[in-house]
This record gives structure tokens, C-alpha cells and sequence, in this order.
């Protein structure tokens, strides 16, 4: 499955990464690989902004790595094994597409697959990581080394009303630079402040 020749690829660069995840998407629906969309096209598929400048990102089980690795292999699409231990990256469409079977060091689960929510993703259906999920594995990942809450911001604003805040609250509340972030959406007013507390 090789891509269109280059002067074929959009000009836009948020719709070359959306062609690329529906690429991808079908290709592991058509192979019956458990995954969910994850990443900011995930965002995208939950309502949220279409400006998308990085690449695309799925979740996949451990255990499946090789067997994904061989289907990209199959459809022609390189894969490229990284230095970090929990992704594989390849390229569709001219873009990265990082395939993570560890989010914010955490093995990606059967639980968080199965809650995953099919959605259409530019007219292709497929399964997308839970809002929940999606804001807990963001958050989860600040640490003193990387701390962009910038970057995360809009995306809390995009999915506030469909995420269960106490639950990520209750999984990552309480190392510092998460609850920061909580205690800056609860000042923004994006998300309501936990009970008891002022």
C-alpha cells in the first residue's frame, strides 16, 4: 500500500495527517488489530480544533507490536524502531505515525481499547481513545521535564463536558505537576473544583 505520488498529497498539512490516520485506521481495521485513535487527531475526532501540526498517533496492545509491525510491512509502509521502547513509528501520506503501545508509561490495555468510542474520522469510521483516557494519558505524561500545559490546555477546553474528572483525578491527582494542571482548570473555570475544597 504505497502512498499517492507526492504531488498528489494535500496541501494542507492538517488534512495530510488526517489522510494519513484514515489510511492507517482502515489498514489495521482491515488486519482486525485491537487500537484506538489517539493523539491530537483523536482531539479532532472528539470535537476538537482541526489544526493539527504534529503526526498521528494510534494505541495498540503490547503483545501486538511485531504483528503490527508485519501488516505496516505488508501494505509497503517502512517501520522504524526508535530509541524509546513503547512505539513504532512509520510514515504514511508524507507524515509520522507513531504506533504507542505505552501511554504516559503505562502499557496500553485491552480495558482502555474496549472503551475506546467509534467515530468517524473524516468519513472513516474507527475506534477513538475515551476523552477520558485521552486527558489522563496527556496529563499523566507532565513531569518536571516536560511540562507544556500550553499544549494541553485547549484540548481539556475541547473535551471538558464529555471526561470523567474524577476519575482522572483519582489515577494522577496526585503527582505535582498533574495536579497543577487540575488546579489551573479549576481557576480557568474550564472544569468545576473537586468537593471540599475551595
Amino acid at each position: 500500500m504505497s502512498g499517492p505520488d507526492p504531488a498528489e498529497l494535500p496541501q494542507d498539512r492538517s488534512q495530510a495527517i488526517l489522510e494519513a490516520a484514515k489510511q492507517i485506521g482502515a489498514l489495521l481495521k482491515r488486519a482486525g488489530h485491537p487500537f484506538a485513535l489517539a493523539g491530537s487527531v483523536a482531539v479532532y475526532a472528539h470535537g476538537g480544533s482541526r489544526y493539527l501540526q504534529h503526526d498521528a498517533d494510534f494505541a495498540i496492545l503490547p503483545e501486538d507490536a511485531e504483528a503490527v509491525a508485519a501488516t505496516l510491512r505488508e501494505a509497503g509502509l517502512g517501520v522504524r524502531l526508535p530509541p524509546e521502547d513503547w512505539l513504532i513509528k512509520t510514515t504514511c501520506h508524507g507524515q509520522n505515525v507513531d504506533i504507542i503501545f505505552s501511554l504516559a508509561h503505562q502499557p496500553v490495555t485491552r480495558e482502555m481499547l474496549d472503551r475506546a468510542h467509534v467515530l468517524p474520522v473524516d468519513s472513516v469510521l474507527m475506534p477513538v481513545l475515551s476523552p477520558t483516557d485521552l486527558i489522563q494519558s496527556l496529563i499523566s505524561a507532565f513531569s518536571e521535564h516536560y511540562c507544556d500545559f500550553g499544549s494541553v490546555l485547549p484540548v481539556a477546553r475541547a473535551v471538558r463536558e464529555k471526561v470523567d474528572w474524577d476519575a482522572v483525578r483519582a489515577a494522577c491527582g496526585a503527582e505535582p505537576m498533574p495536579a497543577a494542571f487540575l488546579f489551573l482548570l479549576e481557576r480557568l473555570n474550564v472544569i468545576d473544583a473537586q468537593e471540599g475544597q475551595p
